[in-house]
């Protein structure tokens, strides 16, 4: 990388660029990967500024439970990993985390866990979301995987407001051999539910999957464009060490900066997403990758919430950071990095930007 974060200033000129114009392919995505990096990096953040503001929005993640039916190939908690100790939190645990933080600067609370489709967990969640909204001021973000349409319904009704899913990749292929537990075309017929359903919508994508082309990166980029979402999460793909691929590398390692000029490419093809720091920056660019990312165009922090008992249990792949930290430190911690930036932690719900019709039924 060659410089830690500092505070950047205004670019007229690289405001003055905007975002991508014209045809939004791959043709042109390629075009805006392969820009000068520095210049790119200015002028996705002047679009970010010009878009959002100086805010980032503090998002508290809670995993929740590491109990997952499914066995992708890079997880940590996949179902065939015998090493994670499994736990699902409590609901009175959870509430007394959700309590505390708006105190914390935190105005979402992201329920995250594996996946695991059944009446008694889907209950479970639409009872612990309708605590939340009942006992808190936090709007609720849920992060667990695939649903029938029926139970993202009940989600909504108890009170969530967004939701998490990420396609991970746009090669129908390479998602198969990479989830052998569902397809491509089932991840996004669920967004399709979940935006008919009036949710805020979130997806995103894994930066330098095995094989992954310049081509392919901008593929995944422009999906993002055509499913015109609310929020978008990409980080570098990181297997961990007891998964099928383990000791992959990174398919960006000898030009890590891609994952940073994607980040900035995000901001340009969709200037009013809300798009998150994610916690992969930090694992494969140590104590710098968040803020970096800040400055290259997202808005949004997520602090890591999880009761500290819990965290060496999450571990979806190698290197997690805050795992050895206590309950709120993580969201002290991140104040600082923000402040440190010249931006501000943002007030109220930091809601979708984008304006969406009436919920469907």
């Amino acid at each position: 990388m060659g410089h830690d974060p500092d505070p950047v200033s205004f670019d007229a000129a690289a405001a003055a660029a905007g975002p991508l114009a014209g045809p939004i392919d791959r043709a042109a995505v390629v075009d805006l990967l392969r820009s000068p990096r520095e210049a790119l990096y200015a002028r996705a953040d002047a679009v970010r500024r010009a878009h959002m503001g100086d805010e980032v929005f503090l998002r508290g993640i809670v995993e929740f439970s590491n109990v997952c039916a499914n066995d992708c190939l890079y997880c940590g908690i996949r179902r065939s990993n015998p090493h994670p100790h499994r736990y699902r939190i409590d609901a009175d645990e959870i509430l007394a985390v959700a309590r505390r933080m708006a105190g914390w600067g935190q105005t979402t609370i992201v329920l995250q866990s594996g996946e695991v489709d059944t009446p008694a967990e889907n209950d479970r969640l639409a009872a612990l979301i309708t605590r939340i909204r009942a006992e808190t001021p936090l709007a609720v973000t849920v992060s667990a995987g695939n649903r029938p349409r029926a139970v993202y319904a009940t989600w909504r009704d108890a009170g969530m407001d967004r939701y998490l899913l990420r396609f991970e990749t746009s090669d129908p292929d390479l998602f198969a051999r990479l989830h052998p537990d569902c397809s491509l075309a089932e991840r996004l017929h669920c967004l399709s539910d979940l935006r008919d359903l009036g949710v805020q919508v979130g997806s995103g994508f894994m930066i330098g999957l095995p094989g992954e082309t310049l081509e392919r990166l901008a593929d995944n980029l422009v999906l993002v464009h055509t499913l015109d979402l609310d929020m978008v999460g990409i980080g570098p793909f990181i297997a961990h060490p007891d998964t099928p691929l383990a000791g992959q590398a990174n398919a960006w390692a000898d030009d890590p900066e891609m994952c940073f000029a994607a980040v900035a490419a995000l901001r340009l093809i969709d200037p009013d997403l809300r798009v998150p720091a994610t916690t992969a920056f930090d694992a494969m660019f140590p104590g710098v990758g968040r803020d970096l990312a800040l400055q290259r165009g997202a808005d949004v922090f997520m602090p890591n919430d999880t009761p500290g008992r819990y965290r060496k249990d999450y571990l979806l792949y190698p290197d997690k950071p805050c795992v050895d930290e206590g309950d709120g430190s993580c969201s002290s911690c991140a104040t600082a990095r923000i402040w440190s930036l010249g931006r501000f932690v943002g007030e109220g719900p930091g809601h979708s930007r984008k304006a969406r019709p009436t919920a469907g039924a």
